[in-house]
Order: C-alpha cells, then sequence, then structure tokens
C-alpha cells in the first residue's frame, strides 16, 4: 500500500558547538568530457543540502570545468581513458577515497563505457559506505549481469522510467506495473528505490510512500543530479536511509515548486532548484521552521512486499 508524504522526518537541530566534520564528507563520482555540469549540480545541491564537506572525483580531462562552477566543493582527478570518461584504474582511487567518506554517490555525467559497467558494479558490491545510484550508475549496474545483488552496504537507487526498465529488463510497462516491480526490487535486493517521476515512489520493500511536491517543470536536464546531492546530503546528516530518500524526494519537489513560482515551469532550468533550496528547507524541514514535520516515521503497512495500491 502506498501513503503520502505526510509525518516526514526533520533534521536535528544544530549544535552550536558544531563544525565540518560533524555534518558528514559527500564523495560524488561522476562527469566525463563534455558532461561536466551533472557531476557539478550534485555538488552544489549536496552542499545547499547541509554535508560539511563536499568532495567531487572525475576524470583529469574536467577537472578544472568542475571545479570552476563552485569554490566550496573540492575535487579530485581521475585517470581518464581516451574518450574523456574515467577509466579502469579509477576504481582503486574511489576505494581509497572512500575510506575518508560517509556517503557516496555514482552516476551523474558519468558515461558509458565497458569498464565503467565494470567499475560501478564493483563499487556497488564492495564498498560498505552508503551509495546513492543515479544517471549512467544506473544504467551501468543495467549492463552487468545480476548487477543490483550482493550490495556491500546501503543502496539508494533513483531512476527514471527509462532507467527503471533497463534495471528490470522490460519496457512498455505503466506506472502501475513499475511501482509494484518497484517495491518487489528493493525487497528483493534490500535497497531503497526512488522511482522518479509524477509522484516519485519511494520505498524500502517493506514500506512505499508517493511524494506530493514537485511540477512539469522539473522535466529539464540536471534535475536528478541536483535530486542525487540532495540525498547524498542528508544521508550525510545521519537520516537512516529511508528518511533520507523521502525528505530528499520532498525538498527537492518544494525547491522545484518554488523555481516555477519564480521562473514559470517553462522557464525554470536545474540550477533555480539548487538556488530555491533554502527557501524550501526552511518551509518544509528546518528544525526552526515555523511549522515542521513530526520525526515520526511510517510503520510498515500490513501488506508490506505486496501490491502497491494508488
Amino acid at each position: 500500500m502506498v501513503t503520502d508524504d505526510s509525518d516526514l522526518p526533520v533534521l536535528a537541530a544544530r549544535s552550536p558547538e558544531s563544525h565540518k566534520g560533524d555534518f558528514g564528507r559527500a564523495l560524488i563520482v561522476g562527469g566525463s568530457r563534455g558532461m561536466a555540469g551533472a557531476v557539478s549540480l550534485a555538488g552544489m545541491a549536496a552542499l545547499r543540502s547541509g554535508a560539511g564537506l563536499v568532495s567531487l572525483a572525475v576524470p583529469d580531462v574536467c577537472l578544472e570545468t568542475v571545479a570552476s562552477f563552485e569554490p566550496s566543493y573540492t575535487t579530485v582527478a581521475l585517470p581518464s581513458d581516451g574518450d574523456g570518461k574515467l577509466a579502469a584504474a579509477s576504481c582503486s582511487h574511489i576505494e581509497d577515497l572512500a575510506r575518508e567518506a560517509t556517503v557516496i554517490a555514482c552516476g551523474p555525467g558519468l558515461g558509458r563505457s565497458d569498464a565503467l559497467t565494470d567499475l560501478m558494479r564493483r563499487l556497488y558490491k564492495s564498498l560498505p559506505v552508503p551509495m546513492v545510484f543515479d544517471a549512467d550508475g544506473l544504467n551501468a549496474l543495467a549492463a552487468h549481469p545480476q548487477g543490483l545483488a550482493d550490495p556491500g552496504g546501503t543502496r539508494i537507487l533513483t531512476p527514471h522510467p527509462g532507467e527503471f526498465q533497463r534495471l528490470v529488463g522490460r519496457s512498455g510497462q505503466s506506472r502501475r506495473q513499475m511501482a509494484d516491480q518497484a517495491v518487489a526490487m528493493a525487497g528483493r535486493y534490500e535497497i531503497i528505490v526512488v522511482l522518479k517521476g509524477h509522484g516519485t515512489l519511494i520505498t524500502d520493500g517493506q514500506r512505499a510512500q508517493r511524494n506530493a511536491t514537485g511540477n512539469p517543470g522539473m522535466a529539464t536536464g540536471g534535475s536528478g543530479d541536483v535530486l542525487t546531492g540532495v540525498v547524498t546530503a542528508l544521508l550525510c546528516q545521519n537520516l537512516d536511509p529511508f528518511s533520507a530518500a523521502r525528505l530528499g524526494v520532498h525538498v527537492h519537489g518544494l525547491a522545484g515548486d518554488l523555481a516555477a513560482t519564480q521562473r514559470t515551469e517553462i522557464a525554470m532550468i536545474a540550477r533555480d532548484l539548487i538556488d530555491c533550496l533554502p527557501e524550501a528547507f526552511r518551509q518544509g524541514n528546518a528544525p526552526d521552521s515555523p511549522k515542521p514535520f513530526s520525526s515520526t516515521l511510517q510503520k510498515p503497512p500490513a501488506s508490506a512486499g505486496g501490491a502497491v495500491t494508488q
């Protein structure tokens, strides 16, 4: 059974003695020649969503471009192939970086290659740190046999319908069919699936909730990369994975609604979502907001694991 997005979790109030290390270290792996903007949007969104430290691990050929977007995150150069994508040799570097990371996100602007298919599968299976997979990170998992089996730790997947159908190996499905399969997939692999679109579905296989914020203006390049950054940052701040996914989708959609009011649905772009995140958190979730949501989570429905009803 699908429930609405009421009773959202609330981030804890910050202590006056806080320092940046208290709010997590986000590592975002992505980017490629010609797609430096995607990983940069994810990094900027993670910063605006409260992560203490954000580092972007990108191919060496686009490091300076990525670094030029935002001075508040750091960048790390990884080996690239002849097409400007991450090379297989980058795997050991990412594994080293993972030792210092609170949460890792993979996929924005990554591109596709056989080496990346193997790289994403290896990271998915071996790293114990919580990970968020989006975009070409998902396409890489879909291209690998048993790509979702044996996750090494907490995994949140954020596919749009096309990416989801590649993950399940089927096309031409209705939204209802995909929702049922998302619940089954999450339960089978013990992961969290965020099936994006109108009424985004968030499920861990036992619980399923549909989001009410957002609008058609968010159907623009980079919007999903912003969501990746938001969810990654919330995980960094010690929300449990299901709560981070629920709250991240809600705040992301609320930022989109604010951006549509300011820019119109036609004219808004992904960067507008980032600009509206502070107000979205102020209205919707900050512990000192006028009308904070309850931090009590929904209990698993009696029909946990069964078909999704709308």
